[in-house]
């Protein structure tokens, strides 16, 4: 990792130096026989790597055991659930979008950036991607024995380091909970966008239904044949704009699911793994010292119990397991503060992720100011198509007024 002069501990990257690590786009390979078979295979390129390789789900599973097990202090982003039984196509283009997201993620995360578990996932693209992987894993430890500064963690942390962990653990949590709750709306906006364009196309559709109807008229209404005929030919032109409006209004949907929804669903991936990093400290490390300085603590009164009782063979085996346990220990609290100095440094991360806000609110707007552009635009050349419709007396249009127009309170 690339850290500033003086404290290791510290961070100095932008948003913009981590985004630019790498992209890493995921596609689905269309199967021969459709998306319902036993496999489902994606099409993994780095742009850092100039590499593009075949990857299945299982593919990732193991990648993301290995740094989970190299990397057990950082923030590993969640896979996605494995494939349900019955699993459409919705589900499988939602699992591709939680796999680019976690990739991504991992590209752009300093230490696993520069892993060699992390240029083998990208680049090798021999048969066997997973005995490759376990193979580069089991060579090394993980990140405490292989960090030069893992013994000396402790020197480098603030005094108040619990309470800082403390503090941040909230605020996170509180962030994570509003942009869920934003992320669920950013999603119902999308989703009412395409729900739109679907109603226009129908109603689009019906309008030319009705315009090609060829029923003939009773000979009571024969008086209005042309009136009926001249409105017919109008209606049945425009569903021609209707599928335009239509196709605009999904556009300005999938946008935003790819520009807002996606961002957002990025930024909770990262919080959430956070979220796992504060409880995997908690019910990891943190639970084996204080397990360690228990069993510590039994030995202790047992080799009491012996010394008063006399007994020379058990004094000297427990103490020669206490010597054990010591060690056991000092190791467990060397590992505890490794922890919290890397729990210290993910809090930077997330912190330098959160400028991404603005990139959403921007894509939000922009989506909205576009979209709504170009749907007025579609509106707006359609309105003089309507002019047959409303032919009033000595062939003056008439369109409907509105309420105020006729001075009418809309109340």
């Amino acid at each position: 990792m690339q850290m500033p002069q003086g404290n290791p501990l510290l961070l100095s990257y932008t948003l913009q130096e981590l985004l630019a690590r790498d992209t890493v786009q995921v596609e689905l390979i269309p199967e021969k026989k459709g998306l319902f078979l036993k496999h489902v295979e994606y099409e993994v390129s780095s742009q850092r790597f100039k590499s593009s390789v075949y990857r299945r789900y299982n593919d990732f599973v193991v990648f993301h055991e290995v740094l989970l097990h190299k990397f057990p202090y950082r923030m590993v982003p969640a896979l996605p659930p494995k494939r349900v039984l019955g699993a459409d196509r919705e589900f499988i283009e939602g699992r591709r979008r939680a796999l680019k997201r976690f990739i991504n993620l991992v590209a752009r995360h300093p230490p696993f950036s520069e892993d060699v578990l992390l240029k083998l996932f990208l680049s090798f693209s021999g048969s066997d991607v997973q005995h490759k992987l376990k193979e580069a894993a089991q060579c090394v430890g993980d990140e405490f024995t292989n960090c030069k500064l893992a013994a000396r963690a402790k020197d480098f942390l603030p005094a108040d380091i619990q309470t800082q962990f403390a503090m941040s653990r909230e605020l996170i949590r509180n962030v994570y909970n509003s942009f869920y709750k934003l992320r669920d709306r950013a999603e119902r906006i999308a989703s009412r966008a395409i729900d739109n364009a679907a109603d226009l196309l129908i109603f689009g559709k019906e309008l030319s239904a009705l315009g090609s109807d060829t029923t003939p008229l009773p000979s009571w209404a024969a008086l209005h044949l042309s009136t009926w005929g001249s409105l017919k030919q109008a209606l049945k032109g425009l569903s021609v704009e209707f599928a335009l409006l239509a196709d605009k209004a999904a556009q300005q949907g999938k946008k935003e699911e790819n520009d807002v929804v996606e961002k957002l669903n990025l930024f909770l991936d990262l919080l959430q793994s956070y979220k796992d990093l504060c409880e995997r400290h908690e019910k990891g490390v943190l639970h084996k010292h204080q397990r360690a300085l228990h069993k510590y603590g039994l030995m202790k009164r047992q080799m009491m119990s012996a010394a008063h009782g006399r007994e020379p063979e058990s004094v000297e085996q427990l103490e020669s397991r206490i010597v054990e346990q010591e060690n056991v220990i000092q190791t467990m609290e060397l590992r505890n503060y490794f922890s919290l100095y890397c729990l210290h440094q993910e809090t930077q991360l997330v912190h330098v992720y959160l400028p991404l806000t603005s990139h959403i609110l921007g894509a939000f707007v922009n989506s909205q100011i576009q979209g709504h552009k170009e749907m007025s635009k579609v509106w707006n050349d359609l309105k003089p198509k309507l002019s047959c419709l409303f032919a009033g007396p000595h062939s003056v249009l008439t369109p409907p007024r509105s309420p105020q127009e006729d001075g009418v309170c809309p109340h």
